[in-house]
Formats: C-alpha cells, structure tokens, sequence
C-alpha cells in the first residue's frame, strides 16, 4: 500500500486549518487516514505548525512520500533532517549521541530565527501603531486651534460703556 504524508482540510471557509496525516495514497483528501502525525495553521504570522518529528520520521523511514508542502512543513520542523541523521547512524557515519547533538543545535538556531521574526512582527505592528497615534494627534491639534473662537477686544467699545456708567 502506498503512503504518503499529506495536508487534509479543515476549517471554514477563507480560514484554512490542516492536520498533517499520513494516508493511503489512493484515499481522498480529506478521507480515511493512517495518523495523524500534525497540525499546521496558515492563518497566523508566522504559520504555526506543530509535528511529531518521530512518527513523521518513523514514516518517512517505512517509506511513505511526503507531497510537496507536507515536504516543505517537515523540513521546516527538522524531520527531514532527523531521518537524514539517522540513516546516517545506520550507515554508521555518526553515532546516536552525535546525531542527537547535531539535532539539538538545529533546533536552538531554527526557534531563534522564529522567535525573531515574531519580535520584529511585534516590533513592526507597536512603530505602525506609535506612527498612527502621533499622526492622529496633530490632526485633533490642528482642528482644535481651527474650531477656537476668535476673542478681540474692542478697546473703544469698553471706553464708551466705562463714561456711559460713570454719567
């Protein structure tokens, strides 16, 4: 039986939300499945994924094809590379303790290079924010001193009710 790893649809319409499965590859997309190794949620900045990186090796290793974004969504969590590394302790290139040390130090730069992205996000959205205010305050400045009512003094109309007061 073929297997791939896929992408089935949940969610509404215009908000999108996958699980990551592996199914039988002659089953419909959204039909019958194997397991469900994750989930993957396109809507947030950045997308949220989250996978089960051994089960998703575990499948990888029995041979199951992963389509192209299922592809893309498992390098980007590491399985790929987790099945890379472990092929290569099969092969006896690295030992399991060098295996794990390399995968370890790829996850740390990987949440780095996310968490990054996340406070510039944040960073972006509060200058966005800060520039609207600051806009927004000199425009009511600039209609408060247009709407101020203008008050002169007529000198000559308080001299006169100043003598007719006095006679």
């Amino acid at each position: 039986m073929p297997v791939k790893i896929r992408l089935q649809r949940h969610g509404r319409k215009g908000k999108p939300f996958y699980w990551i499965v592996a199914a039988d590859a002659r089953s419909k997309r959204d039909g019958k499945l194997l397991e469900k190794i994750g989930t993957y949620n396109p809507n947030t900045n950045p997308a949220t994924v989250e996978l089960d990186i051994d089960s998703a090796v575990k499948w990888l290793q029995n041979g199951a094809q992963p389509t192209n974004t299922a592809k893309a969504l498992l390098s980007y969590k590491g399985a790929l590379l987790k099945n890379h590394l472990a092929v290569g302790v099969r092969k006896g290139a690295l030992t399991e303790e060098q295996a794990e040390e390399k995968f370890k130090a790829w996850l740390e730069e990987k949440e780095g290079k996310i968490s990054g992205k996340s406070d510039s996000l944040a960073k972006d959205a509060a200058d966005k924010k800060a520039a609207i205010l600051a806009t927004e305050k000199a425009i009511n400045e600039a209609r408060a001193k247009a709407n101020e009512p203008v008050v002169e003094e007529d000198t000559t109309d308080n001299e006169d009710k100043a003598s007719n007061e006095e006679e």
